[in-house]
């Protein structure tokens, strides 16, 4: 079973200054097929390092990133599902106040 590789901050710092060293066609190609990497690493460790996440040593983590308004939308959700049931009993009550109007003026009433 394949298992995904993990890079410390340390290799990867190591990899792009030797990267940033090569100055002749081929030795960029030459260090990633020795190291076993992908063209892509480089992109994607570049992108990290002017971020500064390489220089902390703490890699961001992985997944969709946690929703801090998701308990106000949940909030929100339900008192509008609550809304619409009081609306629905609202409606009834004025339809029972209607009939009980007419049936008074039907019998005099007032």
């Amino acid at each position: 079973m394949a298992r995904r590789r993990k890079f410390t901050s340390q290799y990867k710092l190591r990899i792009l200054q030797e990267a940033d060293r090569c100055r002749k066609p081929g030795e960029i190609g030459a260090l990633l097929r020795r190291e076993g990497l992908y063209a892509s690493h480089l992109v994607t460790w570049r992108a990290a390092r002017r971020r500064g996440e390489l220089a902390t040593g703490r890699q961001p983590r992985r997944g969709r990133r946690a929703d801090p308004d998701r308990a106000l939308k949940t909030r929100i959700a339900q008192l509008e599902r609550e809304n619409e049931r009081l609306q629905g009993k609202l409606k009834q009550a004025e339809g029972l106040i209607e009939v009980q109007k007419k049936l008074s003026a039907l019998l005099g009433l007032k």
